[in-house]
């Protein structure tokens, strides 16, 4: 039986140079739609879970099309709202070897920075939902965005539903008058699972520790229903080569997961919500260390897809897990 799993987040309209082009000599840019709490949407979908997203998208045809990625990927769109106004956009340059990726962003007054809290009827979007997700981004984004994030995670806290958050602290997003500091701790008091580094830690819990187990030790005493917390690191040798692992406390044992070496990578961007989206399905079927292990291989071979979205089976990151098949031609 697929687990019920709500995700909550902007979803944006990304425009890509080709191949490795830079924009300042580019003449077309690849359409992509994506946004991190519907990567991992995708991911669930596309691993066999009952995933749906809740978002804003403006009453036009980029709206439609968003729409129609979500539901080829998978994911119930039913719970999605139309509304005026735009989508918001953002530019991504490809970097390769020692040359880094650019991003720009273009989402000010979009349609989902202007929705109405009001509009959204959590006790019904819930209904039979085993899980809620959700990121740091959306209450950065407009005051509405974070009141709604308030409702939903108070709903789901209310009704039993489990919540992960991937704190994902974005400085330059705080422009309406709020710090995270204002908003996030009460957001992530009733949190199940959250993935934080401790730059995370220290901007939205006020969380200063240089340890990172004292750091999530001191974060369980913030809150209550946290049962684990989780990290990747990265070492980023360039921009086409990094190693990565990942690390999760389960509130008694600091587990942690083998170094994979990524060499040629096509696309990062998606790399941490397929994580949180392998860390959501493996604690929902695995032990701790499997659901890590699990997690870890998922982000590795998001870096091998173009896009947003992490287009993997579970075999296929079963067998990274186990090392069978790798970078192998499969007939």
């Amino acid at each position: 039986m697929p687990h019920r799993i709500i995700t909550l987040g902007e979803i944006m309209l990304r425009l890509s140079t080709p191949g490795y082009e830079r924009f300042i000599n580019t003449r077309s840019y690849d359409v992509i739609y994506g946004g991190a709490e519907a990567n991992v949407a995708i991911s669930l979908a596309n691993w066999g879970e009952s995933a749906a997203h809740v978002t804003v998208f403006p009453t036009n045809d980029i709206g439609k099309a968003a729409t129609n990625t979500l539901q080829f990927a998978g994911v119930d769109t039913s719970l999605i709202q139309f509304n005026e106004g735009r989508m918001g956009i953002y530019f991504v340059e490809n970097g390769a070897m020692q040359r880094s990726s650019k991003i720009i962003y273009d989402r000010f007054d979009s349609a989902f920075s202007n929705l109405n809290p009001d509009d959204f009827n959590w006790e019904k979007i819930f209904e039979g939902a085993d899980w809620f997700h959700w990121t740091g981004i959306t209450p950065a984004v407009s005051q509405s965005a974070a009141d709604l994030c308030k409702a939903a995670v108070n709903a789901a806290s209310r009704l039993g539903v489990k919540i992960s958050a991937d704190i994902n602290y974005r400085r330059n997003l705080w422009q309406y008058g709020k710090g995270p500091m204002d908003i996030m701790p009460e957001l992530i008091k009733p949190s199940h699972l959250i993935i934080a580094g401790l730059t995370d830690f220290e901007n939205c819990m006020g969380i200063t520790d240089t340890d990172y187990l004292q750091a999530c030790e001191k974060a369980k005493t913030m809150c209550p229903s946290l049962k684990y917390v989780s990290t990747t690191h990265r070492d980023s040798i360039s921009a086409s080569a990094n190693d990565l692992n990942g690390v999760l406390w389960n509130g008694e044992t600091m587990l942690e997961s083998k170094t994979y070496e990524m060499t040629h990578i096509v696309d990062r961007i998606g790399g941490g919500d397929a994580y949180m989206a392998g860390l959501i399905y493996g604690l929902l079927h695995f032990d701790d260390q499997n659901a890590l292990d699990f997690a870890v291989a998922a982000s590795v071979l998001k870096h091998s897809i173009p896009g947003d979205a992490n287009f993997v089976s579970v075999d296929e990151v079963s067998q990274l897990v186990e090392g069978k098949n790798v970078g192998k031609l499969l007939r």
